[in-house]
């Protein structure tokens, strides 16, 4: 997977177990990227199997699954789209089948592909065009190192932190705590 995608800018690349993650690589873009990737994977004979987002605290996590016929294992590209302003690049020029799944997930989250041919409602009623079922309050989302599998990291930018695990608490700062607190509490 790094040899096919050399050159391109990747936030995160790691190998993950397919037994565990249903996954054999993890592979989180830039926005920019994910054209070029999806040219890359489409040039390499794999094909689409579906688009999802996760909303998380860092934003949209938009995850488009692939696999091949031929070589075992899938691979799932990944684009943060903040939240702000949600917008992703469509990949439905290359892969038709995406432009559905591209539906889909702009229905449900708010999404926006950018490039999508035919971006109207799919599954909400269009008078609830601006409705989105599965976003989620603020307090309730989920760091993105928590809910997705980390993998064997192959490639992680430096200035890319955000499958980081956290660290751990400082032991310190509990041994400096004023000597009081532990009588009143």
């Amino acid at each position: 997977m790094d040899a096919l995608l050399k050159g391109l800018a990747v936030n995160y690349l790691a190998a993950c177990d397919f037994s565990k993650a249903g996954k054999s690589w993890q592979v989180i873009l830039p926005a920019a990227s994910l054209v070029k990737a999806a040219e890359r994977l489409h040039a390499a004979d794999y094909f689409i199997e579906d688009v999802c987002a996760l909303d998380c605290e860092e934003g949209f996590v938009v995850t488009y699954h692939f696999a091949h016929f031929a070589i075992p294992g899938r691979v799932a590209l990944r684009v943060v789209a903040p939240h702000d302003a949600p917008a992703v690049p469509s990949i439905a020029g290359i892969f038709h089948g995406a432009e559905w799944h591209e539906r889909e997930t702009r229905d449900f989250h708010g999404v926006v592909f950018e490039g999508n041919p035919n971006l109207i409602p799919l599954l909400m009623d269009p008078d609830m065009a601006d409705c989105f079922p599965l976003r989620k309050e603020p307090k309730s989302r989920a760091k993105m190192r928590d809910v997705l599998e980390a993998g064997q990291v192959v490639h992680c930018d430096p200035a890319f932190d955000l499958m980081t695990p956290a660290a751990p608490p400082d032991a310190s700062d509990a041994a400096q705590a004023p000597a009081g607190d532990k009588a009143t509490a």
